[in-house]
């Protein structure tokens, strides 16, 4: 072969590979920007956000991501508390091509899983969730006369067969004769196989329809307060009942929150605001309404 042919053919593998590493660097560093704004995307999601809740908030997000790009089906979350769910909920509706709707089997349940889909998918759920099947109900039937039961007997036994934490929801204690349980619909065979006692005591378990649930209302306080403003430290100390800087403190501290979120004592309520203050329970804002005078009389329902 010619000289001038390896020369050539040296010119063109010199060529290729740089253009190899070139398209590689491209590549690389392009990936690197998209890395850059999803997580700067992700940080604007979950500012606010505080570090407890912070990883369950990441995770739902995730599955909202995936749900955006799934256009025959919906992604269920695992059951979340009031907190994760009322600030996975936030970020959420940031999200302009996916819905979420919580649900936890009953409208009053505090651990919920969230319904997450494309808007035409979730839209139809928002009135009646039930009809995504994602919850169920289970009837734990014992005889507990002489040995009974808490929340925490049967929770440890539903763990004890081998089912992480999130896929259990509220459970509602009967006394003597057991208890219902809210579960991940798809687990229902497993507990029905799996659940066969609690502390001592032979158990029967069977899935029931949700209308069947013994739920309690809970006892409530009616309260009115009129207030120069609708300060959250105004609310707060008119609604438990505490000096306003005890409730200014509670709130500096992170004890107080709106709807689960941290708020500043100068920030402002409105109606169906939820205000729960670490020990003392929470109260709702029902109504508000302007006095003769510019004053401001709240009307406030108390969870005792």
């Amino acid at each position: 072969m010619p000289a001038l042919y390896y020369d050539t053919l040296a010119a063109r593998t010199l060529r290729n590979s740089v253009s190899y590493l070139q398209q590689k660097m491209l590549f690389t560093s392009s990936r690197r920007d998209i890395q850059t704004l999803v997580r700067a995307g992700r940080d604007a999601l979950l500012r606010g956000v505080p570090s407890e809740y912070k990883d369950d908030v990441v995770r739902v997000v995730e599955q909202a991501e995936r749900a955006a790009d799934t256009s025959w089906t919906t992604i269920h979350t695992d059951f979340y508390t009031p907190p994760v769910v009322s600030h996975a909920m936030l970020a959420i509706q940031q999200l302009a091509s996916v819905k979420a709707v919580p649900f936890g089997g009953y409208s009053q349940a505090e651990r919920q899983r969230i319904v997450m889909g494309q808007p035409e998918l979730v839209e139809a759920l928002e009135l009646d969730p039930s009809q995504e099947n994602c919850v169920a109900a289970l009837g734990v039937k014992g005889n507990f006369m002489f040995e009974s039961a808490t929340h925490r007997d049967f929770l440890g036994s539903i763990l004890g067969t081998g089912i992480e934490r999130g896929k259990v929801g509220d459970i509602i204690i009967l006394g003597e004769t057991g208890a219902q349980i809210l579960v991940a619909a798809e687990l229902v065979e497993h507990f029905e196989q799996s659940l066969t006692q609690v502390r001592r005591v032979p158990v029967t378990t069977r899935q029931i329809d949700l209308s069947e649930l013994t739920v309690r209302q809970p006892k409530t306080e009616q309260m009115r307060t009129v207030e120069a403003s609708l300060r959250l430290d105004a609310v707060t100390s008119a609604g438990f009942r505490i000096s306003r800087g005890k409730a200014a403190d509670l709130i500096k501290h992170g004890d107080v929150r709106v709807n689960w979120r941290e708020a500043k004592g100068s920030s402002v309520v409105k109606e169906g605001d939820v205000i729960s203050c670490s020990g003392k329970g929470r109260i709702e804002v029902t109504s508000t309404n302007l006095t003769q005078k510019g004053r401001h009389a709240v009307e406030l329902t108390r969870y005792v």
